[in-house]
């Protein structure tokens, strides 16, 4: 892929940004993290142990499930802006084929390696 096409890439990063919601919704939560107040455990849970540990792996998909999220909104702020495919930490241009891989990536990869 020598060229990038944008719109190609803003209708994937759309689609990606609308599952991660979907996915948030089914686990009861806000797409900022908030888990919501209706969010049954239901009967199959015989006690507060249990429950402690749903939530707790529920928030843990949660938080996982907000930063890719994250991740893809910082991506269209950075096509609209027309920054996209300008690493956001040294300023080089990231290359096409891990564009192709992580289209929401605003690191080239010496810098994702640098910083973690």
């Amino acid at each position: 892929m020598n060229t990038l096409d944008i719109e190609a890439i803003r209708q994937d990063l759309e689609k990606a940004r609308d599952r991660l919601v979907d996915q948030l919704d089914e686990l009861g939560a806000t797409p900022s993290g908030d888990l919501r107040s209706d969010v049954d455990y239901g009967d199959s849970f015989a006690d507060a142990g249990a429950v402690t540990a749903e939530r707790t792996e529920r928030l843990g998909l949660v938080d996982a499930l907000v930063g890719q999220l994250r991740e893809v909104e910082k991506a269209l702020e950075r096509i609209e802006q027309g920054t996209y495919g300008i690493c956001a930490e040294c300023g080089k241009e990231i290359p096409p084929a891990r564009l192709e891989a992580r289209p929401e990536s605003t690191l080239c990869v010496d810098c994702k390696s640098r910083l973690g």
